[in-house]
């Protein structure tokens, strides 16, 4: 199969419905199934997810901001990087069509107007055509790597978000448990059901911070994994559109070497060279 052709968008976009419909049927039914285990406990009797952020306090609002941000991140990231912005199969055969053709101009501009990471690699190859083929892979995966390297910190910032909110959460928890336990030093005797609601509002942090670090860290390995599988399969489309200019060049290397080859024979029979004998002869007489 060529590579112009290697994967199925429609395919991908079905798995991702089916991922965003499962996730928001998670959302939808994460209180029912909260709710089923029995009677929550008396500090957490009708605790929602507003209620949740409130009892967080500041450290809770921050760390909502941020599932807030890795939800944007999430969004932007499945709209940029799939394939069909990255690898435009229609740029991909029209590439291929205009470089066989050697309309090398033409296929400058159609890499400039489109921007994508194929429309880079290419871009990049087709400024050092005069410099050969060699020349033209070197400059191609040099391009190909930086842009990587640029999505790579792109998605650098959900593994910070991964490890900011869990962090958040700890610092929220340890606040509250010292809030909780200043009773101590202000009652003389503190029964434990009076310490309970405390310490459990200050667990709320920790858990607001781990529900937003998990995904973050999934929505990173995956899309990393993504940026992996665009590089690669641009690099085979960059291979592919160049096929028939590499092609070319090693048949006018051949050629050129055949008639080197000739020129040089040619010129052994037309002015043969004098042995040194008889050159010798000719000064002694």
């Amino acid at each position: 199969m060529s590579p112009l052709r290697s994967g199925s968008f429609r395919s991908r976009r079905a798995w991702l419905a089916r991922g965003c419909g499962l996730a928001a049927l998670g959302v939808l039914l994460l209180p029912a199934i909260a709710r089923a285990d029995g009677a929550p406990p008396k500090g957490l009797a009708s605790l929602d997810f507003h209620k949740l952020i409130e009892a967080g306090g500041g450290v809770g609002v921050v760390i909502g901001a941020l599932s807030v941000g890795m939800a944007a991140l999430v969004f932007e990231y499945l709209i940029s990087l799939r394939r069909n912005a990255t690898i435009p199969r229609k740029l991909a055969e029209s590439l291929s069509e205009l470089v066989g053709q050697r309309q090398f101009k033409q296929a400058a501009d159609e890499c400039r107007r489109s921007g994508s990471l194929l429309g880079v690699v290419v871009a990049a190859g087709l400024a050092e055509l005069d410099s050969g083929y060699a020349v033209v892979e070197k400059a191609m995966e040099d391009a190909c790597a930086q842009y990587a390297g640029r999505l790579y910190r792109k998605i650098d910032y959900l593994s910070v978000i991964g490890t900011l909110s869990p962090m958040l959460g700890l610092l929220g928890t340890v606040w509250g448990m010292m809030l909780a336990f200043s009773e101590f030093a202000s009652k003389a005797n503190v029964a434990v059901t009076e310490l309970a609601p405390g310490i459990s509002t200050a667990l709320v942090t920790t858990l607001l911070g781990l529900a937003v670090a998990i995904p973050a860290y999934a929505a990173y390995a995956y899309f990393r994994n993504r940026v992996d599988e665009a590089v690669a399969n641009c690099s085979q489309v960059a291979e592919h559109i160049f096929f028939d200019y590499r092609r070319d060049q090693a048949a006018r290397r051949r050629k050129a070497r055949a008639l080197q080859l000739r020129a040089n024979t040619h010129s052994e029979r037309t002015h043969p060279a004098f042995p040194p004998v008889a050159i010798e002869r000719e000064k002694s007489a």
